[in-house]
């Protein structure tokens, strides 16, 4: 007879969970119908599941640690190739000194959220501060508390369902920042006075830990309905090859606040492509990104699967042609589809000054492209 344990139960939980979301996400009930849909649903599953293995199983609020959220391997809600960004648990019962370095990046934001402590998305945003709040010396380093007595600068306060910090490093470079090692940056974190020792693991806190691990697999699988039977906020349209204005998206979970964000499906057959024209606004930071339907980037390390602002060839009057296609055109500014039919294009443009352009898309054939 096996030894009944609480760790054991929650195991349990956890693979029940994982035949629940095999049988209904990677299936009909989320508009997954081929072979290959089902495929790319077991792919994003597996990288989150190891993404709640990493940041969800084991951690401390007195003695956080920062983790990598995403990575070239381990992508899920909406990575980005041009962004690095770790988190760490918090909680308002402790106050927290984070150092940490700019490491070339253009922007850098730090973000307390609630609603992550049983591995849940985050359904609020608690409070943010970026890197124009902060002081940064000459050498990209900068130190900030958390929690405590308050400050007017360098500092943010902990609300009582604070539960996760997220940091954000953006860069507008000709090679994606995500897929090269040395632009991670820096980054500590550390309760000031944590009054007690680690905590040692034992039946209750591995069962609590594999919890959080199923609670961050719910969330990001079964927690999000299909596009087509969800309301979406004002910056998602599920309109194929056309683009909502940009908009700021508040509090609403994952999100920065002082982004402007447009989201929208393409959909072309192979001898189609879309093309986006605009102009960048004044900004900080700006990009087009394209995801899988399970929102994770495409492979930026090896492919032209998204472009920034420094990536961007513009036309003679300033403006950008952009050209989504399944091959190379021969013209600048392609993003490749990596021959996908479907997917998402994201937009985003961080510290925005004045009016930001809604990008306009049109569906052409290839063949009038190809150079």
């Amino acid at each position: 007879m096996s030894v009944k344990t609480a760790s054991r139960s929650a195991l349990r939980e956890l693979i029940d969970l994982l035949e629940e979301v095999d049988s209904r996400w990677a299936g009909p009930e989320w508009n997954l119908h081929s072979e290959a849909d089902v495929a790319a649903a077991h792919r994003s599953l597996m990288h989150v599941l190891e993404g709640g293995l990493a940041g969800m199983f084991e951690f401390d609020v007195a003695y956080p640690q920062f983790r990598r959220i995403v990575t070239p391997w381990r992508k899920f809600t909406g990575d980005n190739g041009d962004a690095i960004y770790f988190d760490a648990p918090v909680s308002a019962d402790f106050e927290y000194r984070v150092r940490g370095n700019i490491n070339g990046a253009v922007y850098v934001s730090i973000t307390l959220e609630e609603g992550t402590d049983d591995g849940s998305m985050a359904s609020k945003t608690a409070g943010v501060i970026n890197d124009t709040m902060f002081d940064v010396d000459e050498n990209g380093w900068f130190e900030l508390r958390l929690g405590g007595k308050p400050a007017e600068r360098n500092w943010l306060a902990l609300t009582p369902d604070t539960s996760r910090i997220t940091t954000r490093h953006y860069f507008e470079e000709k090679d994606c920042a995500a897929g090269n090692p040395a632009r991670e940056p820096t980054l500590l974190i550390e309760a000031i006075n944590p009054a007690r020792e680690p905590e040692i693991p034992n039946d209750d806190s591995i069962a609590a830990g594999i919890r959080r691990v199923a609670g961050f697999v719910r969330s990001r699988t079964l927690g999000m309905p299909p596009m087509a039977n969800a309301v979406q906020p004002p910056f998602v349209s599920i309109v194929p090859n056309g683009f909502p204005p940009p908009v700021v998206p508040g509090d609403f979970g994952l999100s920065a606040y002082d982004a402007h964000y447009s989201m929208a499906p393409y959909y072309l057959e192979p001898h189609q492509a879309l093309v986006v024209t605009g102009r960048w606004p004044e900004c900080r930071f700006g990009s087009l990104d394209l995801w899988t339907r399970h929102q994770q980037t495409y492979d930026y390390c090896n492919r032209n699967a998204s472009l920034n602002r420094a990536q961007a060839v513009l036309e003679t009057d300033g403006s950008f042609r952009m050209v989504i296609a399944h091959q190379n055109p021969g013209v600048d500014n392609w993003i490749d589809t990596e021959g996908r039919a479907m997917g998402l294009m994201f937009w985003r443009f961080f510290l925005v000054e004045g009016e930001v352009e809604t990008p306009q898309a049109e569906v052409v054939e290839f063949a009038a492209l190809a150079r």
